[in-house]
């Protein structure tokens, strides 16, 4: 998988690219969304492959 905290651009092949948590489509392009939190002294990170699945996701207690 592609380091979450490098750009993720077009370059990106299909099976590289993290998943989206809402869709399950590749995150990879312009127009992803990344929220990374702490969570027991470890990072965690949740991709979205488009601005609306980033607020369905949030809207549904994400």
């Amino acid at each position: 998988m592609v380091d979450p905290t490098s750009d993720i651009n077009e370059d990106v092949d299909e099976e590289d690219a993290p998943r989206c948590a809402v869709c399950d489509d590749p995150v990879h392009g312009a127009g992803h969304r990344v929220i990374t939190r702490i969570e027991d002294g470890a990072v965690e990170t949740t991709h979205f492959c488009s601005p609306g699945c980033r607020s369905e996701w949030s809207e549904h207690g994400g």
